[in-house]
């Protein structure tokens, strides 16, 4: 008797979002985020008293403000351009001739990697590949992810065949990409100086072993080559620090002054560590970090749009996707 393959389950493993642009909501979003040791390691007893305590007193209401203004009538943009990322990675797989169901697995919030691992249970999946959608490998993210997803494929009865697209950073169907992107966004306008955002993680992360910071540098070299920009218009920064630490360095928002102090009069910033947009690149950037920038003396501040639903990047998921299946990915 011929046994009928399964199709193949493909998980987008996302950072997550708030279910609303609500204070309510973003206590019960920042307290998954927050809690988790890989996010910040600090001692339980010295950091749980700092969250519950204070953090979660008071920065729920902030960040729902900040929310409402980049929230859209579909819901949170990361949300939504995740799910078409997976509607269309879906099509190209169907139209290459590979029976797959493609979903998106938030690490916070919902869709939760439980319940997308349910879903593709309920379709007859047997065998899942993982893609982070994070270029650049960060524990706090691509392994909090992983971990996420092998604990609770592990909680279940037939537990799926796992295979994982690696970091990708300087992978050529990813700087491809971002090089379409950026020359679509920027045609007809020549910057005087690209800044490379990434999101930050604190320095001693990088000391205890992470390889961000390499992926990330990595990533800008790569970028940069491929567009032809000369190395001394170019820079590297890290955006969205957070508590007392020292992280990576030079930040982004400080990056930004010293342009507009110097009078700069067009800068581009793109953010190649995030691969749809979210309220870091378009408030914190596209809004906040502008306006900075502007007030410092700056001209023109031009954020370039993240990958999204870009055709250049869905064929590059794709493509990741099936050389993992073949046993040939490419990165």
């Amino acid at each position: 008797m011929r046994v009928t393959r399964p199709p193949l389950g493909v998980l987008l493993l996302q950072l997550g979002t708030p279910d609303a642009p609500t204070p309510a909501a973003l206590r019960r979003y920042l307290a998954q985020f927050l809690s988790d040791r890989r996010v910040i390691d600090l001692p339980r007893w010295q950091w749980l008293p700092v969250l519950y305590g204070i953090v979660l007193r008071t920065r729920p209401r902030k960040s729902a403000a900040e929310y409402a203004k980049v929230w859209t009538p579909e819901g949170a943009p990361l949300l939504v351009t995740s799910r078409r990322q997976a509607a269309l990675v879906e099509e190209r797989l169907t139209a290459a001739g590979v029976d797959a169901r493609v979903r998106v697995a938030m690490r916070y919030g919902d869709p939760s990697t439980e319940s997308a691992l349910g879903d593709l249970e309920a379709a007859g999946v047997d065998r899942i590949v993982a893609l982070p959608m994070y270029p650049q490998y960060a524990s706090a993210t691509s392994g909090s992810s992983l971990e996420d997803l092998y604990r609770a494929a592990g909680r279940r009865r037939v537990v799926p065949a796992l295979s994982v697209v690696p970091p990708y950073f300087d992978a050529p169907g990813y700087i491809d990409a971002l090089a379409a992107v950026t020359r679509q966004s920027l045609a007809g306008w020549t910057p005087d100086h690209l800044v490379l955002s990434f999101h930050g993680i604190p320095e001693r992360y990088v000391r205890e072993g992470d390889p961000y910071a390499s992926h990330c540098q990595a990533t800008a070299e790569a970028l940069r080559a491929v567009m032809g920009w000369p190395s001394t218009q170019v820079t590297a920064s890290f955006q969205s620090r957070f508590g007392r630490e020292v992280w990576l360095q030079p930040y982004t928002d400080a990056t930004l002054r010293r342009l507009g102090e110097a009078r700069t009069a067009r800068v581009a910033v793109l953010c190649p560590g995030f691969t749809a947009d979210c309220l870091e690149t378009i408030d914190e950037i596209g809004n906040r970090e502008r306006h900075k920038f502007e007030a410092a003396g700056g001209g023109e501040l031009r954020l370039v749009p993240c990958l999204n639903d870009s055709p250049a990047w869905i064929e590059a998921m794709q493509s990741m996707v099936q050389g993992v299946v073949s046993g040939h990915v490419i990165v």
